[in-house]
């Protein structure tokens, strides 16, 4: 039996230091909301007016039917429900509290998976050091929560494609886009197992919510009746057009601040037709692939999330959140082909907190200021999108002269089992 290489604790323990302090610091930024720069109080209304009512409702067994505001499919309420679990708290006290713990779980899995042999700490790094950009907004959102579903899911695959399937039915059931994470299972048996118990244990979960709750799918009618929010590449084209005499404005529908006005339903059709070509890019990419690595589901699960945020009439502030955990788990891996890519996914972090919540209402008055710093976060989201495609595509095509059929990903424990045959 060979064993396993002793990692040294010092990189752990740097980790951890910088895990506390830094979180230490967003508790502080909280804390201190209502401070112009950090948005006078709007990144955490949402929890203590918005979440609160929610859970007020799901409290009595029913979804909120006929809320314009819930757009979120029926395992949110689970979320929105779990600071229940804590009564000696304050709501908002005890969705922070757990929200810390999803950020400690993600940091744990990523610690865990950056030590195994041939993978690297840089994704636990990431992740660490990249969630701050976002100053103390994580501490305000759920897609905490969502995003550690994502990454269990990740990085169960290879190990337990029937967790990781679970994990991401899971996280779809809260937040919809963790599906996406399924998309670059290895062929074969690896994909039919996690898709299959998605499928069950999706429908599985669904079927419980449906049983204990009223309304569960009433989030669909709210979701397809929003139009473009003011920080989405649409938005951002129809703010800039304001100084060329758009005579459109800015109001506040469906929860978020959308732009009413001329061509704005011409902006929404754009959108929606290319969610549906990136779709049809992804599922290309899926036919024609070649190769795959240890890698090849991690970037394609951050490859398809960047076309589908970019693509969407709605690009919020937290959707960082997601992008941050799945550029970690990708570096986790030394055969990811998106390094380049995790950078700008910190560029596009840090300008998004610079537009919100620090100069939101330039970006809400339309003002050039405003204009400019969307126009930046979004290029640098679209750049980080094609590249990401880009560099996936390429990273599965056979090199010239080779072709190598698409397999699976070996199992570490075969490889150990290989070495130690060849040394003995």
């Amino acid at each position: 039996m060979m064993n396993r290489p002793r990692v040294t604790p010092g990189p752990v323990l740097a980790l951890t230091a910088v895990w506390l302090a830094t979180r230490a610091l967003m508790l502080w930024l909280l804390t201190h909301d209502s401070a112009r720069l950090l948005g006078g109080g709007s990144v955490t209304r949402e929890v203590w007016r918005l979440y609160v009512h929610w859970y007020g409702v799901l409290g009595h067994g029913a979804f909120p039917a006929h809320d314009t505001t819930w757009q979120y499919p029926p395992g949110a309420g689970v979320v929105l429900l779990a600071p229940g679990l804590l009564p000696w708290l304050t709501y908002f006290q005890a969705f922070v509290v757990l929200t810390l713990a999803a950020d400690a779980l993600v940091a744990t899995a990523l610690v865990r998976a950056g030590t195994r042999p041939g993978r690297s700490l840089l994704g636990a790094a990431l992740w660490t050091g990249g969630l701050p950009l976002l100053l103390h907004l994580p501490l305000a959102r759920y897609d905490v929560q969502v995003t550690a579903l994502a990454v269990l899911s990740l990085l169960a695959l290879a190990r337990s494609p029937r967790a990781g399937g679970v994990y991401g039915a899971l996280g779809a059931l809260v937040k919809v886009w963790p599906a996406l994470v399924l998309l670059g299972t290895p062929r074969e048996r690896t994909t039919r197992t996690a898709w299959t118990w998605a499928t069950a244990g999706g429908a599985a979960a669904l079927a419980l919510l449906a049983v204990s709750f009223n309304n569960p799918l009433a989030f669909v009618r709210e979701q397809g009746g929003r139009g473009v929010q003011i920080e989405s590449l649409g938005g951002t084209a129809l703010n800039l057009a304001r100084h060329a005499g758009w005579p459109g404005r800015a109001q506040y529908r469906y929860g978020a601040i959308e732009l009413a006005g001329p061509h704005v339903t011409a902006v929404t059709t754009a959108s929606l037709t290319c969610t549906a070509a990136a779709f049809g890019l992804l599922l290309l990419w899926r036919v024609r692939a070649r190769r795959w690595s240890e890698a090849t589901p991690f970037d394609a699960a951050l490859s398809a999330v960047l076309l589908f945020t970019v693509t969407s009439r709605v690009i919020s502030p937290q959707y960082m959140i997601w992008l941050l955990g799945l550029a970690a788990v990708c570096l986790t891996s030394r055969y990811t082909s998106q390094r380049p890519v995790a950078l700008l996914v910190l560029a596009a972090s840090a300008l998004s907190s610079v537009a919100f919540p620090m100069f939101y209402r330039e970006v809400v008055d339309g003002t050039w200021t405003g204009c400019l710093l969307m126009l930046a976060r979004n290029a640098t989201l679209a750049a980080a999108a094609v590249l990401s495609f880009v560099r996936l595509w390429r990273s599965t095509r056979p090199s010239a002269g080779n072709t190598v059929p698409a397999r699976e990903p070996r199992p570490d424990s075969d490889r150990l089992q290989d070495r130690a045959l060849s040394v003995s």
